[in-house]
């Protein structure tokens, strides 16, 4: 059963942000000397029609006013996803409230797609996700043509839940596929880390 508005706004969705570690990267609060090159990653088409929010063109004024929502204190979580050994920043990942309840989301800069990055930082949200809220269900939203995300989704033990539109700023109105993970799976699936 997916949680239905009431059943979000029952739950605690704020997070306090720590900073997250995994094997290869960093994940920390975006910060404004990130503008710069969140604006040279970002600006790619095929990453922004890949996503709901993310204009395209996307240059340094999108980067900072970003930087400036993501880190206003709000539910859920926006974190920026660096390189461990050199601070690279490499893309950004979440944890976002909708009407649902609360979305896992992410994008990583296309030089480095194909790496392993988004399963990386996926696994670590979920985990965030269940052990910082009393959430039932993690949800996730993918394009049908993007397999890569699919893939990552997959890997973090998120099931099939239907089809739906959605509207991306870079795209318009595209079809995508729902997926959600419940606490009970998770819980057998920790392992991964």
């Amino acid at each position: 059963m997916i949680a239905d508005k009431e059943d979000s706004e029952d739950e605690s969705l704020f997070i306090d942000r720590p900073q997250l570690v995994t094997k290869r990267l960093v994940m920390r609060a975006p910060r404004n000397s990130d503008a710069p090159v969140l604006a040279e990653i970002a600006n790619n088409l095929h990453v922004a029609q890949m996503l709901m929010r993310m204009p395209h063109p996307y240059g340094e004024a999108e980067a900072r006013s970003f930087i400036s929502m993501a880190t206003r204190r709000q539910p859920g979580a926006t974190y920026a996803l660096t390189l461990s050994g050199t601070g690279e920043l490499i893309g950004c990942a979440g944890l976002h409230v909708k009407d649902r309840g609360l979305e896992l989301g992410y994008w990583i800069g296309e030089p480095f797609w194909r790496r392993g990055f988004a399963t990386e930082a996926a696994h670590a949200l979920v985990d965030l996700a269940f052990a910082e809220t009393r959430i039932p269900v993690l949800h996730a939203a993918v394009r049908v043509i993007n397999p890569a995300s699919r893939r990552v989704i997959h890997k973090c033990g998120f099931q099939y839940a239907g089809q739906g539109m959605m509207n991306s700023l870079a795209a318009g109105q595209v079809p995508v596929e729902r997926y959600r993970l419940d606490r009970r799976t998770w819980e057998s699936l920790r392992s991964w880390s």
